[in-house]
């Protein structure tokens, strides 16, 4: 165990450079490798060796240092929130790393340059900390020095809480019993641990009767799961005086004689575990309440339990279940062939311990590891395990003696999958159902292995595969499961078997919704539907619940942290400045847009309508900025005068356009045509090999046209080539150096393409979702890529696209909260974004 707690007011800490902190960690914590370079800090800072637990008053420099050093750990938490961690945002702690650098403006085209500000003084190292004296019946309180980093805190702590000075002893008096009880429990420990307030020997004497209120957890095994108490505790008084307390909104109970303090953080902590352990936000929360626990939940009750009573002690199965998933060191290994087991990175051999751990305990994961690090592999090594596992799988409808596993992809990787199923597990006997020559009877699968099939295959075959009990479901790219009225979604649910898993990249692309989806394929009724009504308050709540309850069953992994010889990727916009004939053929179009949309509103045009209007807009829009022959010249009137565009220096790299014709429309290039055109040149004469993306096809016909006339060698790859031809460009491509160019559809080539024979990328259009553009540039940049992989971002300065690129910053945070804590506000683009893009 390891953790680092953070105060409230981490804000105001910050701005001062002095942040209090308390790290809390175990013996097995201190000694594990990766929290070497955290130790390492908190021992340089102390000067020496450091013990459990530590507290520490940091510089906003010092603190950006420690999160750095345990990016993507959820090792951090509010000190008044200790059962959730705080959330990443990518290499960013959410709502902590915003404090601790500050940002320059810049102009959108300049690189975003972070500016790490100086540390400051932290105060005057001899001046005093704050002094609490009193008894329960009053409190003084003696102010720290002013330049005491707490100082500011302190005084608005006291004025918030009702004390008076009297300036006569410099003192802040609060002078009412009941006050100072309620006072007492709820900054007690935060006077010690934040403050670093003394307390004087008359205080300590005159509250030595005082008691806490402490969370007492009891988990039995019972059929099925377990039974879990929780009771909150106050010495000898009745569960009926405590309830009254809580009631009455009192903070402090007097039963038998004797004072007992119920501290405001455990009593959050009570009823935040209650409600989640309910699933009801609102849940009424009495002093002792029992649950029933499903196996799944496990973990998430390890976490609750952690701050809220640390002793407690789980039944040994609940150990095994859990211990496993909350430190990945404790997993045991796969019993994966020698063979293939020996062509495993370490961290691939991790994964696979981790699918082989849910599978023994009959659960369902996400094998969610950054494109490129072989998920693919993972999922064939269990696979190749289960032959040796005892079969308790009965498939009496289908008369098949031992259900085989089944892959489900994509229609373009099912040849993926068998080429990789017959390189790493050859011994597995290995049918794949697709094509027309399919059988229609379950006996066909007798004897199988593995069966691969498409989601197509398996929507029209759905009778077939649900008289199979499978021993293993595997849906590979999951984002087709993301909306569970597809019809993907809704088959896939229907199949029988012992385990599930999913294999993608980006399991949440537009919202959290997408992730509730998933798991009702993985573990149907382990996520409580969120109320119809939930709104607000309450739905941020169930948002939470989702994080905790899925993000024991999602395992990620980036290049950065586990393969280290993958080189970096460099991302690079080019913002290219629109010619006078095309910037005017762009206003053209925006303004006749505009008129249009508002006549379809005047005739009180339905949201859809006025929504697919402006969707149609943008595509114009978007056509336009790639180049001007996409759209029909001919009714733009693009004879407009031309304005003047932005300068270099407002833009940065401007790519020079060449001029149009002499009638004054758009030639036959663009401004993209001609970045590229310099793109490709400086890449071809330094031995680089291009993929170049597009959503439009018809775009790509002019590409083609454009090698063509350079005498260029290249291969192409669109959505509506045949598996064989797709297949074949591929080999080519990869087999061939001297063909330097790959020109590929947005669509067609996001997923399933291995092309690291390229080191640059040309992204010639945006697309609304970045995760899609990241899949496409992880098409070069995967394991076995031995050089830097470069992508450039052809984007026109003012346009929709720019505001594109805004766009996608916005949802990028939103894709990273599952795996590595971010934001759960949802990304879904309303007619008022749609707008706002098209805004000039």
């Amino acid at each position: 165990m390891f953790r680092v707690l953070l105060p409230p007011n981490l804000a105001v800490a910050a701005a001062r450079d002095a942040v209090a902190i308390k790290v809390e960690f175990d013996s097995a914590a201190a000694t594990a490798a990766e929290l070497g370079p955290a130790l390492t800090c908190l021992q340089r800072w102390t000067g020496g060796p450091v013990g459990s637990p530590l507290f520490l008053q940091l510089s906003r420099g010092q603190l950006h240092e420690l999160i750095a050093t345990l990016t993507g750990r959820p090792v951090f938490f509010w000190i008044n929130r200790p059962g959730a961690p705080v959330l990443w945002e990518g290499q960013s702690l959410a709502g902590v790393s915003d404090h601790l650098v500050d940002t320059k403006p810049e102009a959108p085209a300049a690189p975003k340059a972070e500016i790490r500000p100086a540390p400051r003084p932290a105060g005057d190292a001899n001046a005093t900390p704050l002094v609490i004296d009193g008894s329960e019946y009053f409190l003084a309180a003696t102010l720290p020095s002013r330049g005491h980093p707490t100082y500011a805190e302190a005084l608005e702590l006291v004025k918030r809480h009702d004390f008076v000075l009297e300036t006569s002893n410099r003192k802040w008096w609060l002078r009412d019993r009941r006050k100072t009880l309620n006072f007492l429990a709820a900054h007690w420990t935060r006077l010690r641990e934040q403050f670093g307030a003394k307390f004087t020997p008359n205080f300590e004497r005159n509250t030595a009767r005082l008691q806490l209120a402490e969370v007492t957890c009891m988990a039995a095994e019972s059929s099925g799961g377990y039974d879990v108490t929780l009771t909150l505790r106050a010495g000898k008084a009745t569960e009926a005086a405590v309830e009254a307390a809580l009631a009455g909104g009192q903070s402090y109970v007097e039963d038998t004689g004797v004072t007992v303090l119920l501290p405001v953080t455990t009593v959050e902590r009570f009823t935040h575990a209650q409600r989640a352990l309910s699933g009801d936000a609102a849940t009424h929360v009495p002093p002792r309440r029992t649950f029933r626990v499903s196996g799944a939940r496990l973990v998430e009750v390890d976490a609750l339990m952690e701050s809220l009573a640390p002793h407690f002690q789980p039944p040994a199965t609940w150990r095994r279940r859990s211990g496993a998933l909350r430190n990945l060191a404790k997993l045991a290994p796969a019993p994966v062939p020698a063979a293939l087991d020996a062509r495993l990175r370490p961290y691939q051999r991790i994964g696979v311990a981790w699918l082989w751990h849910l599978r023994q305990h009959d659960l369902g994961g996400i094998l969610a590891d950054e494109m490129g690090l072989g998920k693919t592999i993972q999922a064939l090594a269990l696979l190749a395990a289960l032959p040796d596992e005892p079969s308790e799988i009965s498939n009496l409808k289908s008369g098949i003696q031992r259900g085989p596993s089944l892959v489900v992809a994509p229609a373009s990787l099912v040849e993926n999958w068998r080429r990789e199923a017959e390189r790493f597990v050859p011994e597995l006997k290995v049918l794949v159902h697709h094509g027309g020559q399919r059988p229609d009877q379950p006996a066909a699968f007798a004897g199988a292995d593995l069966v691969i099939t498409s989601y197509g295959t398996l929507v029209r075959d759905q009778v077939l595969f649900a008289s199979v009990e499978f021993a293993c479901v595997i849906a590979d790219e999951a984002q087709h499961l993301k909306n569970r009225r597809t019809e993907n979604a809704r088959t896939l649910r229907t199949l029988r078997a012992r385990n599930r898993f999913l294999l993608t990249g980006t399991p949440l692309e537009n919202s959290l919704d997408d992730l509730r989806s998933l798991f009702d394929f993985l573990m149907p009724g382990y996520l409580a539907p969120v109320p119809a009504g939930a709104r607000g308050d309450e739905k941020s709540w169930h948002d939470e619940r989702l994080h905790a309850q899925t993000a024991p069953y999602i395992l990620r992994r980036t290049k950065a942290v586990v393969a280290p010889e993958l080189p970096p990727k460099i991302e690079q916009i080019v913002w290219c400045e629109l010619p006078p004939a095309q910037a005017a053929l762009y206003r053209e179009w925006q303004r006749r847009g505009e008129r249009e949309f508002e006549t379809l509103a005047a005739d009180g045009a339905s949201e859809a309508r006025l929504r697919l209007a402006t969707l149609t807009q943008l595509l114009r829009l978007r056509q336009i900025c790639c180049d001007p022959r996409l759209v029909d010249v001919a009714q733009s009137g693009a004879n407009a005068p031309a304005t003047t565009g932005k300068t270099g220096a407002e833009v940065g790299r401007v790519i020079p356009y060449a001029p149009p014709t002499e009638d004054g429309l758009p030639g036959p290039d663009s401004a993209k045509l001609e970045a590229f055109r310099e793109l490709l040149e400086e890449a071809v004469d330094d031995s680089h090999r291009v993929l170049v993306f597009s959503q439009f096809t018809t775009l790509l016909t002019l590409l083609r046209t454009e090698l063509e006339t350079q005498t260029l060698p290249f291969c192409y790859l669109d959505g509506a080539m045949p598996a064989r031809d797709r297949q074949r460009e591929i080999d080519r491509f990869q087999g061939s150096a001297e063909v330097p160019v790959f020109l590929i559809s947005l669509k067609a080539g996001g997923t399933g393409l291995n092309l690291t024979g390229a080191d640059t990328v040309v992204h010639f259009d945006p697309w609304w979702n970045p995760a899609v553009e990241a899949q496409a540039t992880d098409r070069a940049h995967r394991i076995g890529q031995t050089r830097v992989v470069t992508s450039y971002k052809l984007i026109c300065a003012g346009t929709v696209e720019e505001k594109i690129l805004q766009l996608q910053d916005a949802k990028r945070s939103l894709l990273a909260g599952i795996f590595e804590a971010s934001d759960e506000a949802a990304a879904r683009l309303s007619l008022d974004d749609l707008r706002a893009l098209l805004a000039p």
